[in-house]
């Protein structure tokens, strides 16, 4: 932590790396470090050409004037990710602007995280990156304002689901009372990141977990979402953020899947457990992420995807 606090300090130029397809975990984390940082930081969302972010979390400050991968300059000396959990997360000419960089950071919280930056806060055990974040701040010194504190609460309360999933402990309370008590007004958050869908986007969602196949006696519960479904409801990207959730939400079901059709050779993958740990079927297709809620993308046409997913599944089940 200290090294990396001298090395903010040293930086002249920082630019603060979203991980692809961001939520509120790294969008929070995002945020809070630039209003510690301030003018000599900047963020970048790693969207692609003609996206946007996702407007759940449009009240959080600067996110609207981050910058998008199209719009960086080679002019940072730092390179500081936050919830990035794999350099194969960095893309583009975020990922030229890494490896120049003469300082590179990584703060994280995913398991599969190997420490691939110059200097490495990951801690697997935390809840969320903002989590980690809130360590840092507090045991560096670094006042925490109304501003960070909001951020460090959307990202913690977004990343454990309303603090219920196994991530969450008792230091993961204990920083929320702390947040609360800086003056975060919980309930107006959660409202916001939660209570203000767009009604294409519910719409959308209802398709898919009408669509949505059980297989092995309703244990495994699989979507697959094509263009044309994006195309017909309208639907953006993170339109598709807590459809795999929902899924697993069903009493018999044990594994839940999502399968978005990115390209006619690109397919990628969500899955969700109650208990399996999901990532040794997502490390079959070079994915990762937490043992209960991960991702990869199968190099496959949707439907050729979803044959070797079920087949990898299989293996796994008891």
């Amino acid at each position: 932590m200290k090294e990396i606090f001298e090395k903010l300090n040293e930086a002249k130029k920082i630019l603060i790396v979203t991980h692809v397809n961001p939520d509120g975990d790294t969008l929070g984390c995002a945020v809070a470090m630039k209003s510690y940082l301030g003018d000599k930081a900047d963020i970048v969302l790693q969207l692609p050409k003609g996206k946007t972010y996702p407007e759940t979390y449009e009240f959080l400050p600067y996110i609207a004037q981050a910058k998008l991968l199209s719009e960086l300059e080679d002019i940072y000396d730092t390179v500081l990710c936050l919830d990035v959990a794999s350099i194969d997360r960095i893309v583009e000419n975020a990922r030229e602007i890494f490896n120049k960089a003469k300082v590179t950071i990584n703060i994280d919280h995913h398991i599969t995280n190997n420490n691939y930056a110059q200097f490495n806060l990951v801690c697997a055990d935390a809840s969320s990156a903002g989590e980690v974040l809130f360590d840092f701040f507090e045991k560096m010194g670094i006042e925490i304002t109304p501003e960070i504190a909001n951020a460090l609460y959307v990202s913690i309360l977004t990343d454990t689901g309303c603090f219920k999933y196994e991530s969450v402990s008792p230091k993961t309370f204990e920083i929320a009372g702390k947040l609360l008590a800086m003056g975060v007004n919980t309930s107006e958050v959660a409202k916001k990141c939660y209570d203000q869908k767009p009604k294409a986007m519910v719409k959308f969602q209802a398709h898919c977990l009408n669509a949505t196949k059980f297989l092995f006696e309703d244990r495994i519960a699989i979507c697959k979402i094509y263009k044309n479904d994006m195309t017909k409801f309208g639907a953006k990207d993170e339109y598709t953020e807590g459809v795999a959730e929902s899924m697993r939400s069903i009493k018999t079901v044990e594994i839940s899947c999502v399968l978005k059709e990115v390209g006619q050779t690109a397919t990628k993958v969500s899955l969700r457990s109650k208990e399996k740990d999901v990532i040794e079927i997502a490390k079959a297709f070079n994915g990762g992420g937490h043992v209960r809620a991960c991702g990869c993308t199968i190099r496959k046409p949707i439907n050729q995807a979803y044959e070797l997913l079920v087949a990898e599944i299989e293996k796994h089940l008891d």
